[in-house]
């Protein structure tokens, strides 16, 4: 297999000289005729509307050419089949596999790992259902009311984002069986405010951390459990971990259970193992979660095709870098036109600024070239009265990605005005969209706003958990498919480690470093 660094290719070159060219001006091409035109299909009956980028068919020729010789479909099948992708902890990185194979059975030391994946999925499935027939109940006898998932990072942005974005949904399908709440943050504030919401006699916990010396984590557990000693409860009888099986949570007498991942799967693509299977499982029953697998195994298998026409995912990652490396635009907006997807775009944000934040190639060498864009977002219309007068008028054009859908996940909505709720926000998105682009001409500068602001839009019927789980595989695979365009690994994250170093340090009260030593008597560290 080659690897090459993405300004060495002729792709690369053919590019640079196109883009040097007017930019293929969408402004006045954007029509009816073009919005019905530039579609891609999606999994879980989702499309990829692009007919608001600046692409012309010339660009999306040398585009596919570009994917062709950097070989991306190729090396998502060698990661598929189990080659050693991450080449900083030199691991193989199998999150699809957690969903159903696509490739090859991944054996490693004898050991089957798509059987343990399996495996573990049926066990916490079946805790779950145990949990729910009452089977495990708290200290009291009282049966459990609320999950609340103990985790930072990938541990909680990601299962944060689903359970929010299928709350709604469960409840008008009456699938809510416990709700969830989450504790991230070692600000003790956090664990104080979710532990006061909450009948502590009735709340399983679920500590997840791979290693099992996440500090964040294990302080918050600690917070935890005191709480649970001073109101009378056996913690042993409130928890559950997510962890290794080499980890000092596995086989612990302190848990219920433990339900194993391993160093195959990076934090911000746990979300499809028990790192989200045990909170969304026991929040909305197993099959849930399965639905969820299974519309993030469609995307993952139409991910395989080489035709970026009919590849949605690696055709928005091949857009993304087209923006980010040749019209120069070092930002990307995620605006999700459904307050389900809330927390959606800041689990984008980590998935995308960890994987691609990166300024050496996949050999640790450095790299002359742009890689990953600042990733950001808020739900529409509310950022529509918030941040969005920058990106219709400011100096800076910012890439946008929208999300909608046709319906709302209750049907509970009400007539102003002679229109509905639902179709007020369908309004407002398709109003940015067409704003955002063709911009208006005004004698008042004030009033003048200059269009040509790309965007993206992915929609369809209704957001369930088939099609979640094919959103979520889309960006997943966007990521992945710009990791290997830009010749990066995307699947370490190195620059979240000297920080940590740092702040033991600090804890230990060997400093090393005056400045270090002054902020941290500053903020009242003696």
């Amino acid at each position: 297999m080659r690897y090459f660094d993405f300004d060495r290719i002729a792709s690369y070159k053919k590019l640079a000289k196109y883009a040097k060219k007017k930019a293929f001006d969408f402004r006045g091409k954007l029509d009816a005729k073009r919005v019905g035109e530039c579609l891609v299909p999606m999994a879980g009956g989702l499309t990829y509307s692009w007919a608001a980028k600046a692409v012309d068919e010339q660009c999306v020729k040398l585009l596919q050419e570009l994917a062709n010789e950097q070989m991306v479909i190729a090396k998502y099948k060698l990661l598929l089949d189990g080659e050693m992708i991450n080449t900083g902890e030199k691991r193989k990185v199998l999150h699809h596999l957690l969903r159903g194979e696509q490739g090859q059975p991944v054996i490693e030391d004898g050991k089957n790992i798509g059987e343990f994946y399996r495996k573990e999925l049926a066990r916490f499935c079946d805790f779950a259902c145990a949990v729910h027939d009452g089977k495990f109940k708290g200290s009291t006898g009282k049966p459990f009311s609320t999950v609340i998932q103990i985790g930072i990072g990938g541990s909680d942005l990601g299962p944060r984002a689903l359970y929010i974005a299928l709350e709604n949904w469960a409840l008008a399908e009456n699938k809510k069986k416990l709700s969830a709440k989450f504790i991230s943050n070692v600000d003790p504030d956090d664990a104080s405010q979710v532990i006061a919401s909450c009948e502590l006699d009735q709340s399983l916990f679920i500590l997840v951390s791979k290693s099992g010396t996440t500090q964040e984590t294990l302080s918050n557990e600690l917070f935890v459990k005191d709480k649970l000693t001073k109101a009378g409860l056996d913690p042993s009888k409130h928890m559950i971990a997510v962890t290794s099986e080499t980890s000092p949570l596995a086989r612990n007498s302190a848990y219920l259970d433990s339900f194993y991942i391993d160093d195959y799967v990076g934090g911000r693509y746990s979300v499809s193992s028990a790192v989200g299977g045990c909170v969304l499982s026991l929040a909305f029953g197993p099959q849930v979660f399965k639905d969820f697998l299974a519309g993030a195994a469609q995307a993952d298998k139409l991910a395989l095709n080489e035709d970026i026409n009919k590849n949605a995912a690696l055709f928005d990652a091949l857009i993304g870098v087209w923006e980010r490396n040749f019209l120069g635009y070092p930002y990307t907006a995620v605006l999700p036109y459904s307050q389900a997807l809330s927390r959606f775009p800041a689990h984008l944000q980590q998935m995308d600024m960890e994987s691609n934040g990166k300024q050496v190639n996949r050999y640790g060498e450095p790299i002359s070239y742009s890689t990953g864009p600042v990733i950001f977002g808020e739900p529409g219309t509310n950022g529509q009265h918030s941040f969005y007068q920058l990106l219709h008028q400011g100096t800076s054009v910012v890439p946008l990605q929208f999300i909608g859908f046709l319906e709302s996940q209750k049907h509970d909505d009400v007539t102003v005005d002679n229109s509905l709720s639902q179709t007020k926000l369908a309004a407002n998105l398709s109003a940015q969209i067409v704003a955002f682009a063709k911009g208006q001409d005004n004698e008042d500068g004030n009033k003048q706003f200059p269009g040509g602001r790309p965007s993206s839009l992915i929609y369809g019927k209704k957001l369930t958990p088939e099609v979640l789980g094919s959103l979520l595989a889309h960006f997943e695979n966007k990521v992945m498919f710009q990791g290997f365009l830009w010749n990066v690994n995307s699947f370490d994250q190195e620059g979240v480690q000297l920080g940590k170093i740092l702040t033991k340090k600090v804890l230990s009260g060997n400093f090393g470093d005056s400045a270090l030593e002054a902020y941290s008597k500053m903020l009242g560290i003696k």
